[in-house]
């Protein structure tokens, strides 16, 4: 694999992992294992069985639960702990044949790369569930696969076009991520001023204790 495919190899799979881990193991598994495309040594992993079985798995119960509104954002939370890890450790198989020290900065790369597109999701899934129809959650949710899909495809095959794609995507990354945070930030302000109200509404002063209280300037 020359140095542009591997660039390509290196940082789709930490930008796809941020967006669906398991549909991108499946589509490097599977490519490698049909002999599509020649892996990294330290990605020939992905091509066994068990790999794929579990990969296949876990992308099966992905599916459904990345269509629910609520349960994504829950299974999105859940997988911070697991896509931004799992990006790091495809960067770190690509790589293992290279210099320690341009392998640490692949893996950072990676990960950094997995962080950015899994914030991106994760925040536009949390205002896309203010809808109440859940047609806009599968069209995310389809558009999201399709791209993870065909975006190592593309990169494992015209490693240039997809560079020029990441970069467009960076950048709208970056454009994005802002806004997206305020978005969230009024979302939660709107709901906890909706539980404040109620707390207020619920706790009335008891009558009892009305003549206890202090008169008020103006009687």
């Amino acid at each position: 694999m020359d140095t542009l495919s591997l660039v390509a190899l290196t940082l789709g799979a930490g930008w796809a992992s941020g967006i669906n881990l398991y549909a991108a193991i499946l589509t490097l598994g599977l490519m490698g294992a049909t002999g599509a495309v020649m892996l990294p040594p330290g990605l020939m992993i992905l091509t066994h069985p068990l790999v794929l079985g579990a990969a296949g798995f876990m992308y099966m119960v992905e599916f459904f639960a990345d269509k629910t509104p609520g349960v994504d954002t829950a299974w999105d939370g859940i997988h911070t702990f697991i896509r931004i890890p799992a990006g790091v450790l495809l960067a770190y198989g690509a790589t293992s044949t290279l210099d320690p020290a341009l392998q640490f900065a692949a893996m950072l790369v990676s990960g950094g790369l997995a962080t950015a597109s899994h914030a991106t999701k994760a925040g536009s899934r949390m205002l896309i569930n203010t809808s109440p129809e859940p047609v806009s959650n599968w069209t995310a949710s389809l558009l999201e696969d399709v791209a993870v899909i065909g975006g190592l495809w593309t990169a494992l095959h015209y490693p240039l076009a997809f560079l020029i794609f990441l970069t467009c995507f960076v950048l709208l990354m970056l454009w994005m991520l802002p806004r997206l945070w305020r978005g969230i930030k009024a979302l939660f302000q709107r709901i906890a001023g909706v539980f404040g109200a109620g707390k207020k509404e619920a706790e009335p002063v008891p009558p009892a204790l009305v003549e206890y209280l202090p008169p008020k300037k103006n009687e």
